[in-house]
């Protein structure tokens, strides 16, 4: 599989967060080709500021690898990182981080800041805009419709 693949299937996850109203933010980790771990988008069901895709795809990572460090895995997530999953990627030791869309308000890969660039003992490679029109075709389709409700 190659990176596109992999954001496929971050993008189904993110579709399954649209179809239960939360923004549309999908995470799978990978680890030699096999998925690790994966997540979506839960705050507003959950009621938790904790509860990302990008989180929720590292817990499950953690649990199935037996450890807090994952070597050796990439993540795709369909959405730029915030400052919080940033951190959690950088203190997972996760090696490569493939996103989709660009996140102008709270990216921190790149966008607002890259956390990366600071002086951390892990720094990941980056590599943004992969199905970028697909992934970014969720976000806004969401907030469309959020906005339309709000009238």
């Amino acid at each position: 599989m190659v990176n596109e693949d992999y954001m496929r299937l971050a993008l189904e996850l993110a579709a399954e967060a649209l179809a239960d109203d939360e923004v549309p933010v999908g995470c799978v980790i990978i680890r030699k080709g096999e998925l690790v771990g994966k997540g979506r988008n839960r705050r507003e069901k959950q009621k938790n500021a904790l509860a990302h895709a990008e989180i929720e795809a590292i817990n499950e990572a953690c649990l199935k690898l037996g450890g807090w460090r994952l070597p050796q895995c990439s993540m795709y997530v369909t959405l730029e990182p915030c400052p919080m999953c940033a951190g959690a990627i950088i203190n997972a030791r996760i090696e490569k981080v493939c996103f989709g869309a660009y996140d102008s308000k709270s990216g921190a890969l790149g966008s607002v800041l890259n956390l990366f660039e600071h002086e951390f003992n892990h720094k990941p490679d980056i590599q943004g805009g992969i199905l970028r029109e697909e992934c970014s075709k969720l976000l806004t389709e969401f907030f469309k419709n959020l906005r339309r409700s709000k009238k």
